[in-house]
């Protein structure tokens, strides 16, 4: 991209969950938003907001409980063969220690600092939600995600869960509240049109989720992908197309994004803003100001003054039925018409 030939500073700012951000570039939940520290390298950097490190739902319940013997109050979440897993996990990941991150962060940033809680279930965790916005939290994000693979649900039983947690969430709260969610649904552009109707401040398209690997020489099940690809980036991108125009929420976009090009390609499919996370894993920190950078000698050589005249101008508002639209292009692209 060449250098903005006017050096003019085209207007990056963008309305995401009721924010206006400096720009779209949001740090996405990971191990880099769980420090002051972090939190003030990625302020530096150009971030416009961060979303922290998420706690997990079996962390409140075991606060709650100061135990997870309790398999009961688990319901058919419970699994007893992870409770020593988790009371480990929890006594170094000290659930008072995140509102206390939460409280002191705000003194030490301006940008918004959204918590963010990794949940199966509306059990009783919900209660803390409350706690988080009185330690100080400008918003929610809930990383909602049910693998469909309990063969005693069925696909409707799967979706009341993101719908039940979000209810029980936004009655304990007053900060805007997002929902992070994966592809996992039959029909995904209903769920999130219906999830949309909730009075949720956003969506988040889409979680990355424990992916198995089996390392046959020690007989152990282990992750990998941990980090994405740039060409993940086409999931995300087909559906904030597709919904952008669709929801009663913003919509950011995650997974895949990992250069300035995959800021622009989200905004022109309609997303209001990007989360980031794999590329400052690889490329560190300051991927964020040649992310922005970029964005604003695109902007400067289109013609755009503020991302508004162009958030949506590929998006697929068009379509009254975005599976027809899609097999339209799928017939144009495997066919070769014009």
């Amino acid at each position: 991209m060449n250098t903005n030939k006017y050096n003019i500073m085209a207007d990056l700012s963008t309305n995401y969950m009721g924010f206006k951000l400096k720009n779209p570039v949001i740090a996405g939940s990971s191990g880099l938003t769980n420090s002051i520290e972090h939190f003030q390298e990625l302020e530096k950097h150009g971030a416009a907001a961060i979303v922290m490190k998420s706690l997990f739902e079996e962390q409140i319940m075991h606060e709650i409980n100061k135990s997870v013997t309790h398999g009961s109050e688990m319901g058919d979440f419970y699994y007893p063969e992870a409770e020593d897993y988790i009371d480990a996990y929890t006594r170094e990941k000290d659930v008072s220690d995140y509102l206390q991150l939460i409280e002191d962060g705000k003194k030490k940033v301006s940008i918004p600092l959204i918590a963010s809680i990794n949940c199966v279930s509306a059990l009783e965790w919900v209660s803390f939600a409350k706690r988080i916005e009185d330690a100080g939290a400008d918003g929610l994000e809930l990383n909602i995600f049910v693998l469909p693979s309990d063969t005693k649900h069925d696909g409707t039983q799967n979706e009341q869960i993101y719908f039940d947690v979000v209810t029980e969430v936004m009655r304990q709260v007053s900060i805007p509240v997002a929902v992070k969610i994966s592809y996992y649904f039959s029909s995904l552009a209903k769920t999130a049109l219906k999830l949309s109707w909730t009075g949720i401040a956003g969506m988040v398209l889409f979680n990355r989720f424990f992916s198995p690997d089996i390392d046959i020489k020690n007989f152990k099940v282990i992750p990998t992908n941990v980090f994405s690809s740039k060409e993940e980036i086409a999931m995300s991108l087909r559906w904030v197309a597709m919904l952008s125009d669709r929801l009663h929420c913003d919509i950011a976009a995650s997974t895949g994004v990992h250069d300035g090009e995959g800021v622009v390609k989200q905004l022109l499919a309609g997303a209001k803003a990007v989360q980031i996370a794999t590329t400052l894993y690889k490329n560190g920190f300051g991927e964020i100001e040649k992310m922005n950078t970029f964005l604003n000698d695109w902007m400067d050589e289109n013609g755009f003054a503020k991302t508004e005249d162009f958030i949506g101008k590929l998006s697929v508002k068009s379509a009254e039925n975005p599976a027809a639209y899609e097999r339209v292009q799928f017939m144009k692209h495997f066919a070769g018409i014009d």
